[in-house]
């Protein structure tokens, strides 16, 4: 399934599912079939397994005039990002591609040598923006704005002191987030200012569940600025794979129903190429995953 937040001029953020061009409310699906569903993407998660199976059960029963009182066009709608506010601060992944541990080493005066543990920063929850949202380009702070396309990981249930075999267990679903990065903005090795700023942290257009995914370590990542093609790559090449992960974050932090874990991103970045490429106010940034979908920003100045 395809989940995603929308709003209208008329109502709150609210949970639906994407279905034949339509977005179906889930709450109020659920009403008209007698199931109680919640209005929230993070509530939807809490509730675990049982939620989807309710969800798929409303589908499937519902009539044409149940799912017409309950959905609107797609169009008609304005899509915010999956998980608008996160609970916690996103993990992010860093040099988690070889080429990218490569042509970092090149540019931004990191190792050459491949990391032997995940590299682990994060991005706050003030970071998240939507599909089509601005991302935000202060020139008195960076002259250095950066893309990088990734698969991001949804938790669906507390994992700590996870094994790799049971670790996809815990995966809720999966987005495509843009750790967008200020390259010249990094404090003494810290990353949290270069990769945390407002709007730092585009995110969507939906969660695609766990199942319909099934293997997220075959699919094809693209990144477009201005429609010119800049990365080009697969999650095969991520160097710690996502049970790797889970395995390794749980192991001394708990994860919890709602946590995203973006798994890194491969070359291709701006700060990597000869000569180096950055963001500037007019761009506009298409980041891809394949099975899930195509995030889209413009870059204004502020």
């Amino acid at each position: 399934m395809r989940l995603v937040t929308y709003r209208t001029a008329e109502t709150e953020p609210r949970l639906g599912l994407l279905h034949d061009g339509l977005v179906i409310d889930v709450e109020y699906l659920g009403d008209a079939i007698g199931h109680d569903l919640p209005s929230t993407m993070l509530d939807f998660i809490d509730l675990g397994p049982v939620a989807l199976r309710f969800l798929k059960e409303a589908v499937a029963a519902a009539t044409t005039a149940d799912l017409i009182g309950t959905s609107l066009p797609e169009g008609n709608v304005n899509l915010l990002a999956p998980i608008p506010r996160p609970r916690k601060n996103i993990f992010g992944i860093g040099l988690n591609y070889t080429e990218h541990v490569a042509e970092s080493a090149r540019s931004l005066d990191t190792s050459n040598e491949l990391p032997q543990q995940p590299v682990i920063f994060s991005k706050p929850p003030t970071a998240v923006v939507a599909w089509n949202d601005p991302i935000r380009h202060n020139a008195k702070v960076t002259q250095q704005l950066d893309w990088e396309t990734e698969l991001a990981v949804i938790i669906g249930s507390t994992a700590r002191l996870v094994a790799e075999g049971d670790a996809l267990d815990h995966v809720f679903g999966y987005t495509v987030i843009n750790d967008v990065s200020a390259r010249d903005c990094r404090r003494a090795g810290q990353w949290i200012v270069s990769k945390g700023q407002d709007s730092f942290a585009p995110m969507g257009p939906c969660i695609v569940t766990a199942d319909e995914i099934g293997d997220p370590h075959n699919l094809n990542i693209l990144t477009h600025v201005n429609g010119v093609e800049k990365q080009n790559s697969n999650t095969r090449f991520m160097l710690f794979n996502v049970p790797q992960l889970i395995a390794d974050i749980s192991s001394v932090m708990t994860l919890e129903p709602g946590d995203i874990i973006a798994t890194g991103t491969p070359a291709g970045v701006g700060a990597g190429r000869d000569p180096q490429e950055f963001m500037w106010p007019g761009d506009v940034v298409e980041c891809t995953v394949e099975g899930i979908g195509t995030l889209r920003n413009p870059i204004i100045a502020v």
